[in-house]
């Protein structure tokens, strides 16, 4: 349970955390079981400084027949959150000061520890950032974290590249999952997860260091359903076009009144929404009024976040699988059930409203004068990993019937000329001279370097690996794709991993591997601002008393 001095039967759902740090503020936010009243952030050298805290109700925090938690749920059941937020404001840059939080209920206050907070750093400040993706609950990640903390010490900021949960509406993913490896336990040194019956805490990072999260498709609920299981409302998302389409078929019995709040909340509820990422995390709002992508300076770092990632479908080949390449032949005829291929959530095409604003964000003073520029984001641009294929572009159905006009196929193609990453987000960013692009989604490490200087990082091996791609270990694609589009091994866009430098890890010849793939090591990058390096470390929980290892380090 998380930290209290008090001696309450009550207890914090979790310890307060940093956000959305700018040069005189930042954000304290905490989460409860409870309504409670005069929620408050205590601070300042003495803590005689207080503010009141605003109260929000989580919207769509529920939980159901997969949760892990003391409950048995039966049934999806709304399961309610409140979430407290205030904002620290007059502070000093450079300056850390003391503080806790503290919420009343039933005439009993019950308390934080005291931890240390602060303003957006300086320029020039040596800054440690832990670079992080796809935590999932997977069964590494508190190990890892805890490694992080004993190995670097306390660091100044977290930039996680997407999937931080399975899946986002069940509260206990994020809070109190009984397998002891929710995601804020874990960021906070409270997790209780086994492995080989060695114990890990995680590590306390967030209490001290504001976390940047990126949008990945484990941020994306589907469909809203009040009795369906939330792994299926999770799968269902459609294409917001799609529900557009199918609303404007019934506007006149869902909206006889033509209010656009019902149209707009039917069209979200039966397409797809970030509603609780949203709402938990306090981040930068950009021109569309949300913080699906978003840009902030920290010290000498600016950092551009942005929501470039789709929707996951098995690459599973069989005809009754609704897949990357095909719908499900029990469900041609339900176009209701129907899954759209591996369908773009946000558009970062040319001339979208993400790369319109990204266009801005490149040519902004701020990003001119930064030392170092950081563009993160979910979806992989170069990678080994599986899920890069098919290309990253909206899926064409190709539909075929019968001679009675029955559908008998649906299968979706993904022309590798149209991959919005590479034909059009990759250029602006080389054009901008980027140092680092930081991505997930893949589960693995490898990075690249190309011809232009841009370096290219993936570090989502934190708890589990799908594999590499190369040697025998082939993606799976339709035998009758073309190879050109659809690329069984290495990086289908035609960047050699780089090899670790410092100690790789070999295989049964003693080849060094260019790549960390495994369901036993776990790994995380350190930027060092001060050195201008990432670097990179792998721990090996099969042996809990060995050393963390630094296998890697690249100068950006």
């Amino acid at each position: 349970m998380p930290s209290t001095n008090s001696n309450s039967s009550y207890s914090l759902l979790t310890d307060p955390f940093l956000q959305f740090p700018t040069t005189s503020s930042v954000k304290v936010v905490w989460f409860t079981e409870f309504a409670g009243v005069d929620h408050k952030i205590i601070y300042g050298q003495n803590l005689d400084k207080e503010i009141i805290a605003n109260t929000t109700l989580l919207s769509r925090t529920r939980e159901d027949q997969g949760s892990n938690v003391k409950e048995d749920y039966y049934q999806t059941t709304r399961r309610n959150i409140w979430r407290h937020e205030g904002e620290i404001i007059g502070l000093n840059q450079g300056e850390k000061v003391p503080y806790k939080v503290a919420s009343l209920i039933d005439n009993e206050q019950v308390e934080s520890n005291i931890f240390s907070l602060s303003s957006s750093p300086k320029k020039k400040t040596p800054l440690k950032i832990l670079l992080t993706s796809d935590h999932q609950l997977k069964p590494m990640v508190a190990a890892n974290l805890q490694k992080v903390v004993e190995t670097i010490g306390k660091i100044d900021a977290i930039f996680l590249a997407g999937d931080l949960v399975d899946i986002p509406d069940r509260s206990s993913e994020w809070f109190d999952d009984r397998r002891g490896g929710a995601f804020f336990p874990c960021l906070q040194g409270l997790a209780n997860y086994s492995i080989d019956n060695t114990v890990y805490e995680g590590g306390q990072l967030i209490q001290f260091a504001p976390l940047f999260p990126a949008i990945g498709n484990h941020e994306v609920m589907g469909k809203w359903s009040d009795n369906k299981r939330l792994s299926q409302q999770f799968v269902n998302a459609i294409p917001k076009q799609v529900a557009k389409n199918i609303y404007l078929q019934k506007a006149d019995s869902i909206n006889p009144d033509a209010d656009p709040d019902i149209e707009s909340n039917w069209i979200k509820n039966n397409s797809f929404n970030t509603d609780t990422y949203e709402e938990i995390f306090s981040l930068p709002q950009n021109e569309s009024d949300n913080s699906h992508y978003y840009a902030i300076t920290f010290g000498d770092i600016r950092l551009v976040v942005l929501q470039v990632t789709n929707i996951w479908r098995s690459p599973n080949l069989r005809n009754s699988v609704e897949g990357r390449y095909q719908e499900s032949d029990r469900e041609l005829n339900k176009p209701e059930n129907w899954g759209y291929g591996q369908h773009i959530f946000e558009s970062i095409e040319k001339g979208s409203e993400q790369y319109q604003w990204l266009e801005k964000e490149l040519k902004s003073e701020a990003f001119k004068e930064a030392k170092y520029t950081i563009v993160m984001f979910h979806h992989p641009a170069h990678t080994l990993g599986g899920n890069i294929v098919p290309p990253y572009t909206n899926p064409i159905p190709n539909t075929n019937y019968d001679s009675d006009g029955n559908i008998t196929e649906i299968r979706y193609q993904y022309p590798k000329k149209n991959d919005y990453i590479i034909r059009d987000l990759i250029p602006l960013l080389e054009t901008a001279k980027v140092n680092l692009v930081f991505y997930g989604h893949s589960h693995l490490w490898n990075r690249f370097l190309n011809v232009n200087g841009l370096n290219f990082l993936e570090s989502s091996n934190v708890g589990n690996s799908y594999g590499a791609h190369l040697g025998d270990n082939k993606r799976q694609i339709p035998p009758d794709y073309s190879p050109s589009n659809y690329v069984e091994l290495g990086d289908p866009n035609g960047l050699k991993a780089i090899i670790p430098n410092l100690s790789p890890l070999t295989d049964e010849n003693n080849n060094p591997l260019p790549y960390i793939a495994s369901n036993n090591i776990t790994v995380f990058s350190i930027l060092d601002t001060e050195k201008g390096t990432v670097s990179s470390y792998y721990f090996d929980t099969r042996q809990p008393n060995s050393d963390v290892i630094k296998f890697d380090e690249f100068t950006i």
